[in-house]
């Protein structure tokens, strides 16, 4: 049988209209919202809604309905109850968030078991994207500061003894791995490690930073859960006066969020951190989207690391959409991640193919006054950093 031209004409015109149709993906979305942790499930917030509102043409003629659930403590209980939640009843195409490592830890073999891709925008234990072939990260390891500030406290600084203080949960133990392999490695020496408490609440620091106080170490090398914890621990060094002691307070940069830094007085002044975002970077990307953010959330509203992690979180999310017209097969959906690149605010990114986590450039930040105001000021980068846990095989990262 042959088929006229006209029934040819209504065929591909039929083709163009089932590609064209309009489909509605679901991500689900678990942060903190509430307690202690409620300011940085805010930012991961503030962060991927302004990116879908200026880019949501983009994926036209689709459209994404964000179904949110609050995890509430940093122990992963409640958010493995709303990933399965999320996954059975509301049948999300996507998760994203996490903000605390044992909420993400708790969550992966669901994601797994689902075929759910899931899309870690703060959670930074290492070995993380390796609990399921359905996690990509787009925030951060662990080891991609810890390990540069180790280097540079030792051979830069000129540093040749430390103690290191880490809030009492994975993260911290990546971290603390991170910076004592740094910094043996161009000739530093620990002597000291300790825990500072839990993520939950701010515990005192007082007792904690006194023993380093009389130790006398050249550096102390502190990661907390940055937000309250991080403005804590910025006046307890600053009460004890222990820069006048000669000890120089260190740290991956969530020790000094934007949007807690103006909270931190003159102590902060001087401190020196690595990190991959400010909102002072001088980048065309960066001024573009700290305008945004201000017209969107107030001219007092300042973004820090978590809101750009949920804004490049989102923009991820809607490459997977677009490059695959709405249609998200799990799999499908981590094949169009890998290898994705993006002219992100905290410089280019990149999904690494062949382990799923971020490749970024590190920065040097130090602290300083100007005028009123602490901002920070880049005095030295590095470039494109891959996870250096899985690079060494270090623990669990190379099983």
């Amino acid at each position: 049988m042959q088929f006229g031209p006209l029934v040819a004409v209504a065929t591909l015109a039929l083709a163009l209209v089932v590609s064209a149709e309009a489909k509605t993906v679901k991500v689900g979305i678990v942060a903190t919202f509430s307690g202690n942790g409620a300011e940085l499930g805010q930012q991961i917030e503030r962060g991927y809604e302004l990116y879908l509102r200026l880019h949501v043409r983009d994926i036209a003629p689709h459209t994404i309905e964000i179904v949110k659930r609050d995890s509430k403590r940093p122990d992963g209980a409640e958010a493995k109850n709303a990933v399965l939640e999320l996954i059975a009843r509301e049948k999300v195409d996507v998760l994203a968030g996490f903000v605390f490592s044992p909420d993400a830890m708790s969550s992966a073999p669901l994601a797994t078991q689902g075929k759910v891709p899931m899309i870690i925008m703060n959670a930074g234990t290492a070995w993380i994207p390796k609990l399921s072939p359905y996690i990509a990260r787009v925030s951060f390891s662990m080891w991609q500061a810890g390990y540069v500030m180790g280097e540079y406290a030792a051979e830069k600084m000129g540093h040749k003894t430390a103690i290191i203080g880490v809030t009492d949960y994975p993260p911290g133990k990546d971290s603390a791995d991170a910076f004592r392999l740094g910094f043996e490695s161009k000739g530093g020496k620990i002597v000291d490690q300790m825990p500072i408490g839990g993520p939950a609440e701010v515990p005192d620091f007082t007792p904690y930073f006194q023993r380093v106080k009389d130790a006398k170490p050249n550096a102390f090398y502190v990661f907390v859960p940055s937000g309250n914890h991080a403005t804590a621990v910025v006046k307890t060094y600053a009460n004890l006066g222990m820069r006048a002691a000669g000890i120089e307070l260190i740290g991956p940069g969530d020790i000094t969020p934007d949007s807690s830094l103006q909270e931190m007085g003159d102590g902060a002044v001087g401190l020196i951190v690595v990190h991959h975002y400010s909102a002072d970077y001088d980048t065309p990307e960066n001024k573009a989207f700290v305008k945004a953010w201000k017209d969107s959330y107030g001219a007092n509203s300042t973004p820090d690391f978590m809101g750009v992690q949920g804004y490049d979180g989102m923009a991820a999310i809607m490459h997977a959409v677009k490059k695959l017209d709405g249609n998200m097969d799990g799999d499908k959906v981590m094949d169009a991640l890998k290898g994705w690149k993006f002219a992100s605010p905290r410089g280019p990114i990149m999904i690494n193919p062949d382990t799923r986590d971020i490749i970024q450039n590190e920065y040097v930040h130090k602290i300083i006054k100007d005028g009123a105001r602490l901002k920070v000021s880049v005095i030295s980068k590095v470039d494109q950093v891959k996870d250096q846990c899985i690079e060494l095989k270090v623990g669990r990262c190379g099983q």
